[in-house]
């Protein structure tokens, strides 16, 4: 530093230095000929200052949890900005090197080798960050997925029911990986709250067709009418909340760090809504449809030994008196 600048806007002063262009420091000969002024006012070259003698530098040795370890770093750049993807690339290509007789490089990515009398490669970095995101983001996701399912056992009574609501959760995960697809945009952190968030809006959807079903069967309508009737009743609020998420999500789809959550929640919504509608009535249906023909047959028996008209009977009629009607 030759000098130092002071502004009246920064806190700290701010250095001034002085320095050769990079064209006249490259090489030794070059920094053997800068000149510099002796005592005496006479302007020497360094080299008659100083001795040259090429020598190998000390290396520093680091260590890791007590561990010797040499680290080797890179960055990732292009289109394919994930650490996981060169990895997985390098990956084959480390494991094809020629080694030693009897040695080989042990490739490590969640965890430190337990001994050091082998060579062991440890990616860390970026991808350990991204692995230990992904793995509570998991966890989390699971947590949530029992939360909901205890909570719809609670209130339908049913341990198979409730499964055959959150059939609703991996069609959502469809339309996240198609969504990926056509913006190319890679699967994220958030992308993954995303699709914890969406969840919960699309077991909603699936309630909302089972419980008027319920409804319907209590009153006495058989399985398959009432859930038809379901489907054509509960459509449109289904359709309502998953517009809702769609549209509140478009204002994050391009957004470079929350393009992912947005990616997730449209795409999510999108095509589990519309299998929501079809694939969850039809499971439901293909569940419950041996134990309603059971308890309805023998409905109808009771009611033929009471000289009451069957379902059957009370739906032809009223078929009829819709036509006289016409």
């Amino acid at each position: 530093n030759v000098s130092t600048l002071y502004q009246p806007k920064e806190l700290e002063p701010v250095g001034i230095t002085l320095r050769l262009p990079e064209k006249d420091r490259s090489s030794i000969q070059d920094l053997k000929g800068i000149y510099v002024q002796a005592m005496s006012g006479k302007m020497l070259p360094v080299s008659e200052l100083v001795s040259v003698r090429k020598k190998t530098q000390d290396k520093n040795i680091y260590r890791k949890n007590q561990q010797r370890v040499v680290y080797v770093t890179a960055d990732v750049a292009g289109d394919l900005e994930s650490p996981v993807y060169a990895i997985l690339d390098m990956k084959k290509k480390i494991a094809d090197l020629k080694m030693p007789e009897g040695y080989a490089i042990e490739q490590l990515f969640t965890k430190q080798p337990f001994m050091e009398e082998q060579i062991s490669m440890k990616w860390d970095g970026e991808w350990h960050i991204t692995y230990e995101v992904f793995r509570d983001l998991g966890a989390a996701f699971a947590v949530v997925l029992v939360i909901i399912y205890l909570l719809i056992i609670g209130w339908f009574q049913s341990f198979k029911v409730p499964l055959v609501m959150m059939v609703s959760i991996p069609l959502s995960l469809i339309g996240i990986l198609i969504g990926h697809w056509v913006m190319g945009a890679f699967f994220t952190a958030t992308s993954m709250i995303g699709m914890i968030a969406l969840a919960g809006i699309m077991v909603r959807n699936a309630v909302l067709l089972i419980d008027f079903i319920d409804l319907r069967l209590e009153e006495g309508i058989p399985l398959k009418r009432a859930i038809v009737e379901a489907g054509a009743v509960r459509t449109t609020p289904i359709l309502l909340t998953s517009g809702a998420v769609v549209i509140g999500a478009f204002v994050m789809l391009f957004d470079p760090i929350f393009q992912g959550l947005a990616i997730s929640l449209i795409g999510g919504s999108i095509a589990s809504t519309a299998l929501t509608l079809i694939i969850v009535p039809l499971i439901y249906f293909m569940t419950e449809r041996q134990k309603h023909e059971q308890r309805e047959a023998r409905a109808d028996e009771e009611r033929k030994r009471n000289g009451i008209p069957t379902v059957l009977q009370v739906e032809q009629s009223r078929n009829v008196h819709e036509e006289v009607t016409v």
